[in-house]
């Protein structure tokens, strides 16, 4: 397949970063699906929606997930509120109607689409562990998506040698919230956008992070939308949601340290190796 088919045309995501069923699936769809949407004028807010409307029907189904074909509907359901959740991006760009509002709304389809998900496993086992764990999971969820969401973007920017700069502040109570919670990394993270900002070639050296950090961040897809609903399948095929959560719990955790850290140790390497000092 030719690689104008995986690369992102607005250049939004490094094919370097991105775990398979999003270079091969998940967005392979949305930018199939771009043409028709801007041909049609749909907003970029009302594909996220249908987006949620798709997830929440996918959770409706896990609800039922002891029949195996109704879990395996969940899924389907659950991977088109994915393409539709790559896709109100791709709108928002090429349309150029991107907006900080539209991102909050975005991130709260997303995250209302798994707390559905969350309550229809612990409703379908029925037991108040059950309940718990779904509750302590959810938090390590948001936390991790946070976190993970946080580094892409810092990533995706600094590779084009921009350093960023402070955002403005939303107006919106929430919006503003979700910024900060986003953002959590940004001071940890400075020292390498300092140097990066007196750089003399700052695009070289957001090269030589790119290479050194495309790794961790190809690491931390791991905690993608995409690879939790595979979880969330294959512990209902095998008999028990909860082992989802223990996934959660466990593994995802343990990734999410990683690539933090990884993170952080190729920005320090390169602070000295550039002679940045502590600065």
């Amino acid at each position: 397949m030719r690689s104008i088919a995986i690369v992102p045309p607005d250049g939004s995501r490094d094919p370097r970063t991105e775990d398979p069923t999003n270079r091969w699936l998940v967005h392979l769809a949305g930018r199939l699906l771009l043409p028709l949407a801007l041909r049609l004028r749909i907003p970029a807010n009302a594909i996220s929606i249908a987006g949620f409307v798709f997830g929440a029907s996918g959770a409706a189904a896990f609800s039922r997930w002891t029949q195996p074909e109704l879990a395996a509907a969940g899924f389907i359901l659950c991977a088109l509120w994915l393409i539709a959740d790559g896709l109100d991006g791709m709108v928002a760009r090429a349309s150029a109607t991107a907006s900080a509002a539209g991102r909050f709304l975005d991130g709260l389809c997303d995250h209302a689409v798994f707390v559905l998900l969350y309550v229809s496993l612990a409703w379908s086992i029925g037991t108040a562990e059950s309940w718990l764990l779904a509750v302590v999971a959810g938090v390590a969820h948001g936390l991790q998506a946070t976190l993970y969401e946080g580094e892409r973007v810092r990533f995706h920017r600094r590779v084009l040698g921009d350093p960023g700069k402070a955002a403005a502040v939303a107006r919106n109570p929430l919006v503003r919230a979700y910024d900060a919670l986003a953002g959590s990394m940004d001071r940890m993270a400075a020292p390498f956008d300092r140097l990066l900002a007196r750089a003399a070639d700052p695009r070289r050296l957001g090269e030589a992070y790119g290479r050194r950090a495309a790794p961790a961040l190809r690491l931390m897809a791991l905690l993608s939308n995409n690879m939790r609903v595979l979880a969330i399948l294959l512990a209902c095929l095998f008999g028990d949601p909860a082992l989802f959560w223990w996934f959660e719990l466990g593994p995802l955790s343990i990734v999410a340290l990683a690539g933090i850290a990884w993170h952080r140790r190729v920005e320090s390497a390169l602070v000295r190796e550039e002679g940045g000092g502590a600065a």
